[in-house]
């Protein structure tokens, strides 16, 4: 396992490089630059855009920009200088890397505790009342977009009374040093992102856990194990499960980059410090260093993440080996 892990963190290296040419290429392909939204303002003169551009390096042919990028990275670990923010981009980056990593793993926390109980329950309930409405809540969680829900949400909240809704903190905590008030704030808060983010990925793994485990339970060995007069649980939970299972945990490894780029929008509506919102506001700029650093890191988690399925996929299913 351990040749196998340090293999695949090799084979990294030549992909990241690929995905990084094709970044670049993509962004480049675009019309403009940072500087072209000083043209429409009539206090900036031509030259001293042409100026900008200079000082930016934004003059240099794409070639030279990309290499000077991968050469700042590898000679001193710095990713580039952000154009709008006017900073380097592994410091901005790593101002919202920590909450974007706490809302996500939040999310997929209760995605997986959610969605799994609930996917063998209508599994095991097949054609029963609980599962046909399971099966229309799933539809409904599919089929609305998370800021529309997280609106929702937010207008319930302050119907009932409530306060905390927007960002991660009320104002008298932000900035302030970690105290168990501010703890409390930040889960008075932190529920609704979570709920929104994450309702839609956990209505898909119930389908997802339902369908994988009505056809493990159909499987022959399965019907020898009731045979053989086992109690209903033991068939299900541990020798269904374990099978039906499995693809969920190959999923596990898209999730974090999809939590962090598909929910822009909702991020945006709830006011969240997380890298969403900071990426499309990147866009907008041209902002190209930032934005290739963050789909940089986007690839790099989506690899890791697939590691992570793999490992935990070899330790669910002693059948799967890696050599």
């Amino acid at each position: 396992m351990f040749r196998y892990i340090v293999r695949r963190f090799l084979i990294m290296i030549p992909m990241l490089i690929l995905i990084s040419i094709l970044c670049f290429i993509v962004i480049k392909l675009q019309p403009g630059d940072f500087t072209t939204q000083f043209l429409t303002d009539p206090r900036i003169t031509p030259e001293m855009v042409n100026q900008i551009r200079e000082r930016l390096g934004l003059d240099e042919p794409a070639h030279i920009q990309y290499l000077t990028w991968v050469k700042g990275i590898i000679t001193r670990g710095d990713f580039g200088y952000s154009f709008a923010y006017k900073r380097p981009v592994q410091e901005l980056i790593w101002e919202r890397m920590g909450w974007t990593v706490a809302v996500a793993a939040a999310t997929i926390v209760f995605t997986w505790v959610v969605a799994i109980p609930i996917g063998i329950y209508s599994a095991a309930h097949k054609y029963s009342v609980m599962d046909y409405v399971l099966t229309f809540v799933g539809f409904i969680g599919v089929s609305v977009p998370s800021f529309f829900l997280a609106l929702v949400l937010m207008y319930i909240h302050l119907s009932l009374g409530g306060t905390a809704v927007g960002g991660l903190f009320s104002q008298q905590y932000i900035g302030a040093p970690w105290t168990w008030g501010k703890f409390v704030d930040l889960l008075k808060h932190l529920w609704i992102p979570v709920i929104a983010i994450g309702l839609s990925g956990t209505a898909g793994l119930i389908r997802l856990m339902r369908g994988n485990l009505l056809d493990v339970l159909g499987a022959q060995y399965v019907t020898t194990a009731r045979a053989k007069g086992l109690h209903p649980r033991i068939v299900v939970y541990k020798h269904a499960v374990r099978n039906a299972i499995n693809p969920l945990i190959s999923i596990f490894g898209m999730q974090l980059p999809e939590l962090i780029s598909g929910t822009i929008i909702a991020s945006i509506v709830l006011n969240l410090p997380t890298m969403g919102p900071f990426f499309y506001d990147a866009l907008l700029n041209s902002d190209q260093y930032l934005v290739m650093t963050f789909l940089m890191l986007s690839a790099f988690m989506m690899l890791i993440g697939n590691l992570i399925a793999d490992i935990l996929l070899a330790w669910s299913d002693p059948r799967i080996w890696y050599d």
